[in-house]
């Protein structure tokens, strides 16, 4: 939609003004600004000013198509993490998220500057806390720790976008951009509903609350692990929220209790000193690129087993009532396959179902192999030097420096003739399983429940969010993972989207086990 079309209008401030009366034919508008962009959306002014008695879900309602509208601007925003290129863009989202919350009544904002070997220029940290809650029962309030991410991934392929990828579009109930659901859209559902609660209890908070968000999920979460591990008392809560996951089907309220984590790898594979013309030294000079073909084939087996020794030994297999409980859900692996996947076929490892495939099981993936000559027409050349970049899933029990150790030594041992490898640990992240017996699991299952009207299912994600076992073993915090994305809402892949009804439960939600908290 266009600003004209949706009935929205954007005017230019100067950056020290927050909030300025805009007059216009039709209605008197508040003009919220967003340090370090130029536009500023304008809204009716009624909207914005709601009495202090004024429930926070009604708050919430009255308020969803600024919402809305609000998080389209941050998503203009290209906060590509891994592209040096948007570090700008990277600190102006993080900008952005810190003026929001300085707003809406939070305390002790600031930018937290990263730095770690890995990346000495990092992407800063967002923190702000109100700790100012009253006692529940005569006991000091709880404290929620609540996590989001402000970094997206690179939207290539470009041309497969039916919209521009930094230009938010609304199809069909569907919010699309570039971070819609990852993890901008789920962040900002924390930012709305801590708004919400502020404007019905008098700028106040029914419990305590710090709130972290990063920008470089997407590339390891090296800088925030850091802070985590230094820092623990800055970040000391009762529970932790994160909300960067997914439903497992519309309408179905779901909690993630486990997450596989992940160790990400580069192979380096190099033969001659220089590039060679494969007309006169092909035949006789080692190819870096066969080499690598040679070793990956060599991985896995063709029913999907990884053949790395010791690999399997420490895998922790689900409960047997995990297992009951994902059968029972409502699963089709034929349009799971056609629909999410399409592809011709499933494929894996033998003997397992889909879901304990992608949620229980280790697997291993190659993501790309650069190199070489890869440009229009032909270039008869034998490169010098090949790289895989190569990532493994790993399941709880497995840790993420025995199991490159096995894998490092298994790759160095299978390394053809003529060839010199280098293999490096990118980055890195534990499993985790959280157990569903304690009191803040209840209350977000119950929260969950009130807002869709069904009983809440337990799920575990085959992705990793590295930061939640920093969490756990660092901060010693059960860690609720309370997403509301869709199967189909292609993270990290062209077209991504977030269904705008699921964005308006999620601040539901997240108020009502808030609240809970609170007493």
């Amino acid at each position: 939609m266009t600003g004209r079309s949706c009935g929205w209008r954007w005017v230019r401030r100067k950056p020290e003004a927050r909030v300025a009366r805009v007059k216009t034919k039709r209605h008197e508008f508040a003009a919220v600004l967003y340090w370090g962009t130029e536009r500023v959306l304008s809204v009716p002014l009624e909207i914005k000013l709601e009495t202090a008695s004024t429930s926070a879900l009604d708050f919430a309602h009255r308020n969803a198509p600024l919402f809305v509208e609000e998080l389209k601007a941050l998503l203009r925003i290209p906060s590509i993490s891994t592209d040096p290129e948007h570090a700008a863009d990277v600190r102006r989202a993080a900008e952005f998220v810190a003026v929001e919350l300085r707003r809406i009544g939070m305390d002790n904002v600031r930018l937290i500057e990263t730095t770690t070997a890995a990346h000495p220029g990092g992407h800063p940290l967002v923190y702000a806390d109100y700790l100012r809650a009253a006692p529940v029962n005569g006991k000091p309030a709880p404290t929620a720790l609540l996590y989001g991410h402000y970094d997206v991934q690179p939207p290539d392929p470009i041309d497969e976008w039916k919209s521009p990828p930094f230009e938010p579009t609304e199809r069909d109930g569907n919010l699309y951009a570039r971070g819609a659901v990852d993890d901008k859209g789920q962040m900002w559902m924390h930012v709305k509903a801590l708004e919400s609660l502020f404007a019905a209890n008098g700028g106040k908070l029914p419990v305590n609350v710090r709130v972290i968000i990063e920008g470089e999920e997407e590339v390891g979460g090296e800088g925030i692990a850091s802070f985590v591990r230094e820092h623990p008392e800055e970040l000391a809560a009762d529970v932790a929220l994160v909300s960067d996951t997914e439903m497992f089907a519309p309408d179905l309220p779901t909690l993630c209790v486990g997450l596989r984590g992940m160790i990400y790898t580069e192979i380096e594979a190099r033969g001659a000193r220089t590039d060679l013309h494969s007309g006169m030294y092909g035949g006789a000079a080692p190819n870096p690129f066969v080499a690598l073909a040679q070793i990956i084939a060599k991985l896995k087996d063709e029913n999907g087993k990884i053949l790395i020794p010791g690999f399997y030994d420490k895998v922790a297999k689900p409960t047997a009532a995990e297992l009951a409980a994902w059968k029972a859900l409502p699963f089709d692996e034929e349009h799971y396959r056609e629909t999410e996947v399409g592809s011709t076929v499933l494929t894996g490892e033998a003997g397992y179902s889909v879901l304990e495939r992608t949620w229980a099981r280790p697997t291993l993936d190659v993501h790309g192999m650069p190199g070489g000559f890869i440009g229009a027409g032909a270039k008869t050349v034998i490169p010098a030097r090949a790289l895989a970049k190569v990532s493994m899933r790993l399941v709880p029990d497995m840790t993420p420096a025995e199991t490159f150790a096995l894998y490092k030594a298994y790759v160095e041992s299978i390394c053809p003739k003529g060839i010199t490898l280098d293999v490096r640990l990118i980055h890195s992240g534990d499993a985790i399983v959280v157990s569903t017996d304690n009191p803040y699991v209840q209350a977000a299952t119950e929260a969950m429940h009130q807002v869709f009207g069904k009983e809440t299912v337990f799920v575990r994600g085959g992705g990793s969010i590295p930061i939640v076992g920093d969490f756990i073993r660092e901060l010693g915090i059960p860690t609720l993972l309370m997403g509301f994305g869709l199967p189909d809402d292609n993270l990290h892949a062209p077209n991504e989207k977030f269904h705008i009804a699921n964005f308006h439960r999620g601040i539901e939600s997240i108020i009502r086990f808030l609240s809970s908290l609170g007493g």
